[in-house]
Formats: structure tokens, sequence, C-alpha cells
């Protein structure tokens, strides 16, 4: 693919502005290797010349800074072929903060996108036996997870909207979460307020201090009540969140489930914050 044909196509051209940031004046100082390095060499040789070069804008591991973006795990960016990301380090990005680096000469850029391609498949998550459709169903399903938990849109008030979860978590931290309590980041219990009137309010508290009581019931609602006027609070002991997953649960269903869960991040609008609660 010509350097040229690559800048008319909207989409790469978007990844190319996305994946570039305005690199420091002493990474143009690099003299040009001299000749092709071995496979190890090449690897040392592409992680100083990264760390030299990119790093101060984009990190030492590339997952992005302040100055610039992730150009690890962007999809856009891991769509480039090597050949093509190649091309552009050498010609530059005309109109952008991207300069050429052709003077590093072919052999230092093949270093430098070969270390890059190592990073990104090092942070691809790794593949599941799981069936995003199945989860789904059970997410909304048996499993009875939207009863507390919103995903898409869809689902339960109680629990976190569980929608970016994927973003911030990788798979196996979500099956820990699903099936071991103490794996979890935070512990909610359910509570019973019964007002003087013998009104009764169930759900998890959201915030309480020594004069006033913020209740969100199981339909979403909120409650607002004044100590003054609440005869008495039960609280319930452990997680809303059942502790019997594991067994409620067989390994190829918690596979679908944590599917469904991953599949949601490729949804999910730039920007959104994740939710970081493990109920």
């Amino acid at each position: 693919m010509k350097f040229e044909n690559i800048m008319r196509k909207p989409a790469l051209l978007a990844a190319l502005l996305i994946f570039f940031a305005p690199p420091l004046a002493h990474s143009q100082q690099h003299a040009p290797t001299s000749r092709q390095p071995a496979h190890s060499a090449r690897h040392s040789s592409g992680q100083q010349l990264f760390a030299t070069t990119c790093a101060a804008c984009h990190g030492l591991d590339g997952m992005g800074s302040e100055r610039a973006p992730n150009i690890v795990t962007n999809p856009q960016v891991q769509k480039l072929s090597a050949a093509e990301i190649s091309r552009i380090v050498s010609a530059g990005v005309p109109g952008t903060g991207m300069p050429a680096f052709q003077r590093l000469g072919n052999p230092a850029i093949a270093s430098v996108v070969a270390y890059l391609r190592g990073l990104q498949g090092k942070n691809r998550p790794v593949p599941l036996p799981g069936d995003p459709q199945r989860g789904e169903a059970l997410f909304f399903g048996s499993a009875q997870c939207s009863t507390c938990h919103m995903a898409a849109g869809k689902g339960g008030y109680i629990g976190p909207d569980l929608s970016t979860y994927g973003q911030t978590h990788t798979a196996e931290k979500i099956k820990s979460a699903i099936t071991n309590p103490a794996e979890r980041d935070s512990i909610k219990t359910m509570v019973t307020a019964t007002a003087t009137n013998g009104d009764r309010y169930h759900g998890i508290i959201r915030n309480e201090d020594n004069f006033s009581l913020q209740l969100q019931s199981t339909d979403g609602a909120f409650h607002f009540l004044s100590k003054a006027d609440v005869k008495t609070i039960d609280r319930s002991h452990g997680s809303i969140m059942p502790s019997d997953y594991a067994s409620r649960l067989t390994q190829p269903q918690l596979n679908d489930i944590v599917s469904y869960m991953l599949s949601l991040k490729k949804k999910s609008l730039p920007g959104a914050t994740p939710h970081t609660d493990d109920e």
C-alpha cells in the first residue's frame, strides 16, 4: 500500500493521528544503524530506540501519557501492518507533528516497529472459549446478574454498571470476582430501614451520616431519610452478590459470561468512565 493511498483513507488517517504525537527534539539525533542486527540484538536495539524516541510521549510501555495516547492496545493502531507503520515512520505524516525518521535507517525503523508489535502482542487479551451471545443470555437470564447490574443500558440499579468493566479488568480478574468474594474490590450489603410511621425501605446505603440516610431500593429509587424518623436499621451480613457462583455456574458458563463482559468494551463510547466496583 503506497503512503499516498494510506493518506486518502479516513480510517487510516484517523489511526495515524491517534498513533503519533510530536516527538522530542532529541529523538531525531540518533545515527542510523550501520547493518541489520540479529533477532535478539534487534529486540534490544528496538527497545532502546523506543525508549529514547517514543517513550517520552507514549510511555515506556506504549500505553500513553499526558503527551500522547496509547499505541499498544488501541484497535486503530493494531489494524496497521508492520509495513504500513514502517513507511509512515520513515516518511512522516505531512500536516501533523509527526516528522520523517528516514534518517534512522531501515534497520533501526524495523527494530522499533518490531518492538512495538511485540508490546501489542503482549497486551492483547487471551481469547476465551466462551461465547458472548450465550453469556448475554446468562447475564440477563438464569445467572441473574442483571437483577443488580446494568450492562449496555439494561439491567438493575443496585450494583455498578458493568458496561465498561471489561476495559479495566482482565478475563481472569472478572472470573475471580464472580466466583471468589475475597477477590472483589468492595462489599455491599442490603439494609432494611423501618420508619417510625411503619414504612419499610429495602436496599443499599449510598450515603450515611449521624443525622441522615440515603438509601437506594432495588427499583432504582432513592430515599432520603432523617434518622430522627427511622425506628430501626437492620443490616444484613455478607455481600449482596451471591458467593456460590463457583458451584452454581459451570466453567463453560463462566467463560460465556466473561466473554460477554469483555465484548462490551468494544461497544463502549470513548471517554466513558469505568466503574471500579466488582459487585
